[in-house]
């Protein structure tokens, strides 16, 4: 019994050796860098000094938190528009991009499907593209006089300003169907707030702007999650599907009763990888607007950046950063009990 504990402590010790240059590594570049940003959101910091030895770098605790959640002004009200924008770039691009993902890896994954790594090769090419890339070629694409007016012009529909219009697309339809004025909503909504933002706003919708976003991100991230799903669906046993067909399912069956229990750790990595990207949108609203029009594409991440880099709030940046990190890590834990392993007792209430 101890020659086997012996044996099995120096397997631990060698194992804690192998593995601690890459612990090191997670420490210094990872643990630490967020340490480090956690104690700068803590301070009054211009970047202009070191934060960790005084100087210019004044501590004022959670002050940059209020100031974000509690404080009437303009920073809260940035935050809260940043934080509408990207509720409804993450409701819009999360479910969009993973069931666009499933229905593609489920296309290419028919047997009888001629050209199928074609396929496979096309669905995915958007994916290794350059974001800052496919950015551009929809700015060309989506201005007044671009490719896609032109396109809807051929059919007698005029087209929007599609990267210059704030309006939030709910209003604007209920507008047009005569049941609200945009222009002048209910006293209650206007007279309500959360984060010192009107009910009238959070209820507007995404802009016009924001959707074009949408659809971009859609586009560029559903292949990457096709190959996901595609090797999840190759590994669920064909008996399973064969067993399926001699009971009579039929296809959407198939799939709620087959395909997607059999593939629900694949597709809690899907939605988990969807929405810590979603959440976490930067670069192609630097490209395409940088915010505008009107903060309608405002984010947190590029608010952040923005706090930092060109305010010189660098204390006020990584509070943002970390109410992010935050909220990320409340919906990860939500999405994973959402999709847990439930017990026969709870599938029958559920």
């Amino acid at each position: 019994m101890s020659r086997r504990t012996g044996v099995r402590g120096r397997e631990g010790v060698w194992g804690w050796l192998f593995v601690s240059p890459m612990v090191l590594v997670l420490g210094l570049f990872l643990a630490l860098p967020i340490f480090m940003a956690l104690w700068v959101s803590l301070l009054d910091w211009n970047g202009q000094s070191n934060p960790f030895t005084g100087g210019e770098a004044e501590f004022v605790g959670l002050d940059n938190y209020r100031d974000l959640l509690t404080q009437d002004g303009l920073d809260r009200t940035l935050f809260a528009t940043s934080m509408r924008n990207n509720a409804f770039y993450v409701l819009l691009t999360v479910p969009l991009a993973t069931a666009a993902g499933l229905g593609l890896a489920m296309i290419v994954n028919q047997r009888l499907l001629k050209a199928r790594g074609a396929l496979r090769t096309g669905f995915y090419f958007p994916s290794v593209t350059s974001s800052i890339a496919v950015s551009t070629v929809f700015l060309f694409l989506f201005q007044g006089s671009g490719a896609i007016n032109s396109l809807l012009s051929w059919v007698g529909v005029k087209g929007p300003n599609w990267l210059n219009d704030p309006r939030g697309v709910v209003w604007a339809v209920l507008g047009g169907l005569g049941l609200v004025d945009p222009d002048h909503p209910s006293a209650f909504l206007a007279a309500h707030d959360f984060l010192g933002l009107p009910f009238s706003e959070w209820l507007a919708g995404p802009s016009v702007a924001l959707l074009t976003m949408i659809f971009m991100a859609t586009w560029t991230t559903s292949g990457t999650f096709m190959l996901i799903f595609l090797a999840a669906l190759q590994n669920i046993p064909r008996e399973l599907e064969e067993a399926a067909a001699l009971d009579g399912v039929n296809r959407r069956q198939l799939l709620r009763h087959v395909t997607l229990p059999a593939i629900r750790p694949v597709l809690f990595l899907v939605l988990t990888l969807a929405l810590i990207g979603s959440w976490q949108v930067f670069d192609m609203v630097y490209v395409m607007g940088q915010g505008s029009p009107a903060n309608t594409t405002l984010t947190p991440a590029y608010l952040s950046y923005k706090s930092a880099f060109d305010n010189a709030e660098f204390g006020q940046g990584a509070a943002i950063a970390f109410i992010l990190f935050a909220l990320i890590l409340v919906f990860v834990g939500l999405q994973r009990w959402l999709l847990r392993e439930r017990t026969p007792k709870e599938a029958k209430h559920a």
